[in-house]
C-alpha cells in the first residue's frame, strides 16, 4: 500500500509578484514620496516614528557586526532611503503641528516627558544633539568617506596589478585573480559611493535646522492668526511640538551617522566584529591599564578632588588589569609545547623537510637590482612570462609549468639565471635603467656604453642609456629593453629544452585533454598498443627537432597504425613525422610559398644508405673519422652560402637516412633543419639551394 504525499501548493503568481524584493522596495520608495504630499492621521505617524527608530537600530547594530567594509554593501543606497524616509516623517510632522498643533503621541512624549515640558530645556537638547550630528559624527564621517575613497582610488591599480604578478607567478589561478579584482572593483565603487552618501546626512542636518525654525514660527503665527491663541501659549505648544519633533528626527539620525562612521572605518580591520576589537585592543595590555589604575589613584589623592568616585574607579581599573594578567599567564603555559605533543611537532618538523625536496620545473632567479623587471608596470616581466606560455601552448603544443620568479641574494645585482627543475639551464645579466643595443651587421660603427654579449644568440651588443635609443637606431642597431633581453632569452630556452619540460606527468595532461573531443582515437593506441612512457618519447622527439606537438591526434594516429608492426622509437618518430607532413611544410616555407633547400648528390647519399647499420642506439651511420670530418666541412660551407642568401639552412635527404643523419650532424648544427622527401607537402615548389658532395669511396 503506498501513500501519496500531500501535494505542496506553490504560491501564485500574483502573491510571488506582491512578496517580491524587489516590489517592496519599489513601493517603499513611492509610499516615502508619498508620504510628502498626502497628510497622514497622527496614529499612522506614530508608527513611521516606531518604524523610523527601529530601522536605524538595526543599521547600527549590523555596522558594528561586520567585519569588513563590502559586508555592508547596500550601505550607501540604504543611506539614502534612510535619510529620505526620515525627511519624509519630518514633513508630514510639519503639516500636522501647521494644521492640528498635534502631530501625534510619540512627538507629543517626547516634547512633554523626554524635556519635562520645559521649550528653552529641549531647545538646548536638540541644539547639543544637532552639533553632535553635524560638527562631529556628520563631519568626522564625510572626510574619512573622502579620503577612503581617494585612497582606495589611488592604490586600485597597485592592486590589481598585484594580482596580476601572483597570477604570472603561479600563486593563484585564473579564476581566483577574476574573483579578486572584483573585490578591488567593488571596494573602490563601495568608498566612491559611500563619498557622496555621506553628503546625504550632512544635507539632513541642514534640513533638521530649516525645518525647525519653519515649525517655530509657523506654528505661532497659525496660532495667534488662525487659531485665536495669545502669544505665550501658542509659544509653548508649538515649541513643545517643535523640540519633540527635533528629537525624534535627529535620534535616529545620529543614530544613522554613527554607523557611517563604523562602516566607513573598518577598512583597516583585522577580521573581528567592533565588539571584539575594541575589547581586545583596549583592554588587552594590562600594564596600560595598571598605568591608569595608578594615575586615578594619584589623582584621588589630590586635595579638594573628591576621592570616592577616583579610588572606585581606580580600584576597578586595578582589577581588571590583575584579571587580564592571569589569563594571559595561563594562555601562555597552554600555548608551551607539552610533552604529548612532541611527536606531533617532531612529524611536523618532518613534514616540512619532506616539502623542501619538492622542485619547481621552471624558475627564473633574479638579482636585488632586477627587482624592478617585476614590480613594473602593466608591460612588466610578468605579463610577458604570461605571454610566453600562451605561446608556447601555440607554437609548440606544450604546456609550459609555471615559472616561479624568485629573487637570489647569492646572484649579482644585474644577473639572471633560469633553472628547470633546479638545473641552470641558462643565465645572463642586464641593467634594468637601460637598453640594449645590438650590432646587427653594421660593421665598425661603434657606441659608447657597456660592451656585453647578448644572452640569447651570442651578437655582440652595448648597454647604452634610455636617452641614446634614437641615435643606436639611427646608426643600425636594433634596440631593446631589458625585460625584453631576459623574455626572448627565457623563450629560446624553453624551445631548447621543451624535451625535457615535457615529463610524463605532462603527457598525461595532453592525452587526457585530447581524449575529451577524440576518445576514439586515445581508446585505440593507448594503453592497446602504446604506452604513455612511448608516446612521451615520441613527443620529445619532435620537441627535440622543434616540431610543434600541438596536433596530438594526428601524430597518435600516425604513430598507432606504426605500432601495429614496430615499436622502435626511430619508426614511430618518422611516421609521426609523415602525418605532420603539412605542417611541417607550412612551419619552413619560405615568404614566397617555396621550400628553399639543400640536397645531397644521389651518389653520396646512397653511399650514406649503405653504411647504416643497426645499434642499440638505433640506426647509426658507420663512416671512417676523415670522412665525417669532409662531410661536415662540405656541409658547413654549403649551410653559410645558404645563409648568405637569406635563407634558413636545410637539408633534404630521403626517409631512411633523415634520422642516422641526425645524429650525425646535430651536434655540430643543431639549428639545421633536416627534412625528408615525405615531409614535404604535395603541391609545394622545392628550391634547391645548393648540392652536398664529397668522394666518398676515395676517403
Amino acid at each position: 500500500m503506498s501513500v501519496n504525499a500531500p501535494a505542496v501548493k506553490q504560491p501564485s503568481a500574483l502573491s510571488r509578484f506582491v512578496f517580491s524584493n524587489d516590489v517592496v522596495t519599489a513601493g517603499a520608495v513611492m509610499t516615502i514620496v508619498l508620504m510628502m504630499i498626502i497628510p497622514l492621521p497622527p496614529i499612522l505617524l506614530d508608527l513611521l516614528i516606531t518604524l523610523n527608530i527601529g530601522a536605524t537600530v538595526t543599521v547600527l547594530l549590523v555596522a558594528m557586526y561586520i567585519t569588513e567594509a563590502l559586508q555592508f554593501s547596500v550601505f550607501p543606497s540604504l543611506l539614502l532611503l534612510l535619510t529620505l524616509f526620515r525627511l519624509g516623517i519630518s514633513v508630514a510632522a510639519t503639516r500636522l503641528i501647521l494644521m492640528h498643533g498635534y502631530a501625534g503621541d510619540v512627538i507629543q512624549a517626547f516634547g512633554q516627558f523626554v524635556v519635562g515640558g520645559n521649550v528653552v530645556i529641549g531647545m538646548v537638547m536638540f541644539l547639543v544633539l544637532m552639533v553632535i550630528q553635524f560638527v562631529v559624527i556628520t563631519s568626522g564621517a564625510g572626510r574619512v568617506a573622502e579620503v577612503a575613497a581617494r585612497f582606495t582610488l589611488d592604490a586600485m591599480p597597485g592592486k590589481q596589478m598585484s594580482i596580476d604578478s601572483e597570477l604570472a607567478a603561479g600563486f593563484i589561478n585564473e579564476a581566483t585573480a577574476r574573483a579578486r579584482k572584483k573585490a578591488v572593483e567593488q571596494e573602490a565603487d563601495f568608498y566612491g559611493a559611500m563619498d557622496g552618501a555621506s553628503k546625504f546626512v550632512r544635507g539632513d542636518a541642514v534640513a533638521a535646522l530649516i525645518m525647525i525654525a519653519i515649525n517655530l514660527v509657523g506654528g505661532i503665527l497659525v496660532g495667534v492668526v488662525q487659531q485665536g491663541m495669545d502669544i505665550a501659549s501658542a509659544v509653548t505648544t508649538y515649541s513643545l511640538l517643535t523640540v519633540g519633533d527635533g528629537l525624534v528626527s535627529q535620534i535616529p539620525a545620529i543614530l544613522v551617522s554613527t554607523a557611517t562612521g563604523i562602516t566607513v572605518t573598518r577598512s583597516s580591520s583585522t577580521g573581528g566584529t567592533l565588539g571584539s576589537e575594541v575589547v581586545g585592543q583596549l583592554l588587552g595590555n594590562a600594564r596600560a591599564l595598571n598605568i591608569a589604575g595608578g594615575l586615578l589613584v594619584l589623582l584621588g589623592l589630590i586635595p579638594g578632588l573628591p576621592k570616592i568616585p577616583f579610588f572606585v574607579m581606580a580600584g576597578g581599573v586595578l582589577f581588571g588589569a590583575h584579571q587580564i594578567a592571569k589569563r594571559q599567564q595561563r594562555a601562555a603555559i597552554a600555548a608551551a609545547v607539552k610533552p604529548a605533543e612532541l611527536p606531533a611537532a617532531a612529524a611536523a618538523e618532518g613534514d616540512d623537510i619532506i616539502n623542501l625536496l619538492s622542485l619547481d620545473a621552471m624558475e627564473l632567479e633574479i638579482g636585488f637590482g632586477l627587482v624592478p623587471l617585476v614590480d613594473g608596470d602593466g608591460s612588466n616581466l610578468l605579463s610577458r612570462i604570461s605571454l610566453i606560455r600562451r605561446q608556447t601552448a601555440t607554437e609548440l603544443g606544450l604546456i609550459l609549468p609555471t615559472v616561479r620568479v624568485r629573487d637570489n641574494l647569492r646572484l649579482g645585482a644585474n644577473d639572471y639565471r633560469v633553472l628547470l627543475r633546479g638545473a641552470v639551464i641558462g643565465k645572463g645579466e642586464v641593467f634594468p635603467t637601460q637598453l640594449l643595443a645590438m650590432n646587427a651587421g653594421i660593421g665598425d660603427v661603434d657606441i659608447p656604453g657597456i660592451s656585453t654579449t647578448e644572452p640569447t644568440f651570442g651578437l655582440p651588443a652595448t648597454w647604452i642609456p634610455g636617452d641614446q635609443r634614437e641615435h643606436a637606431e639611427i646608426l643600425g642597431y636594433t634596440v631593446v629593453d631589458p625585460g625584453s633581453v631576459v623574455a626572448t632569452h627565457l623563450t629560446e630556452l624553453i624551445k631548447q629544452n621543451a624535451p625535457e619540460i615535457l615529463d610524463r606527468q605532462q603527457t598525461q595532461k595532453l592525452i587526457n585533454n585530447l581524449k575529451v573531443e577524440h576518445p576514439a582515437v586515445v581508446e585505440e593506441v593507448i594503453p592497446a598498443l602504446l604506452s604513455v612512457g612511448e608516446v612521451q618519447r615520441v613527443l620529445q622527439a619532435l620537441l627535440h627537432e622543434r616540431i610543434s606537438i600541438r596536433n596530438l591526434s594526428s601524430i597518435l594516429e600516425s604513430i598507432g597504425n606504426a605500432a601495429r608492426s614496430t615499436h622502435d622509437l626511430d619508426a614511430l618518430v618518422e611516421q609521426a613525422r609523415r602525418g605532420l607532413a603539412q605542417a611541417i611544410t607550412q612551419q619552413y616555407m619560405g615568404v614566397d610559398g617555396r621550400i628553399h633547400t639543400l640536397t645531397m648528390a644521389a651518389q653520396l647519399e646512397a653511399a650514406l644508405l649503405g653504411t647504416i647499420q643497426r645499434t642499440d642506439d638505433g640506426p647509426t651511420l658507420i663512416l671512417a673519422p676523415a670522412v665525417v670530418e669532409a662531410y661536415l666541412r662540405t656541409l658547413a660551407s654549403e649551410m653559410e652560402s645558404m645563409a648568405s642568401r637569406g635563407h634558413q639552412p636545410m637539408l633534404l635527404c630521403s626517409p631512411q637516412l633523415r634520422w642516422p643523419l641526425r645524429r650525425l650532424i646535430e651536434r655540430n648544427f643543431a639549428n639545421l633543419v633536416l627534412l625528408s622527401y615525405r615531409e614535404i607537402a604535395s603541391g609545394v615548389d622545392t628550391i634547391v639551394e645548393g648540392t652536398v658532395n664529397i668522394e666518398l669511396a676515395a676517403r
